[in-house]
């Protein structure tokens, strides 16, 4: 069988350069693909924008470059500043659903049965809640949910009087 006929296979690990950010300032993706799919979380991403059209391309692409095409993103549309129903991304057809998953949270579907959920890292969180958000999901041990994790490692805000004022009489 010639070179050009031999189906293609995606590596079982992944470079460590995916664990990098796409773009200087803008996104960061990491992954964690085992064989044993026990954890809830496949990755976390932390895109820097809530407009979809700018932060989704990156990721895509960079998920394409690992995983193959990806076909369909589910994304909570309340966290976005609007939700077209498709992209196209580098030339392949994404599309794009509202689904009430949470806006800490991300689905990502490679061809017709393969979905990968990954932690949505508000942009407004700080490099280092966001990189200890990222590996937590991250671990193939993981039973912890997006939210939780979001909630666990998100300081407290201090208390510089911007608290409730309500809450002070």
């Amino acid at each position: 069988m010639a070179d050009s006929e031999a189906p293609h296979r995606l590596p079982l690990l992944l470079p460590d350069a995916i664990h990098q950010a796409i773009k200087p300032g803008t996104a960061l993706l990491r992954l964690e693909i085992t064989r044993s799919w026990e954890g809830l979380l496949d990755g976390a991403w932390w895109p820097r924008t809530r407009d979809i059209e700018t932060g989704l391309p990156a990721l895509i692409s960079t998920l394409t470059e690992h995983l193959g095409p990806i076909t369909r993103v589910r994304v909570d549309a309340s966290a976005w500043n609007g939700l077209p129903g498709r992209l196209v991304i580098d030339a392949q057809v994404v599309h794009l659903d509202s689904d009430p998953v949470g806006d800490d949270t991300v689905l990502i579907t490679r061809g017709h049965n393969v979905h990968f959920a990954l932690l949505a890292v508000p942009p407004v969180t700080t490099a280092d809640a966001a990189r200890e958000a990222m590996a937590r999901a991250v671990r193939a041990d993981n039973i912890t949910q997006a939210a939780q994790i979001l909630i666990a490692t998100t300081p407290e805000p201090e208390d510089g009087g911007a608290a409730d004022p309500a809450a002070r009489s």
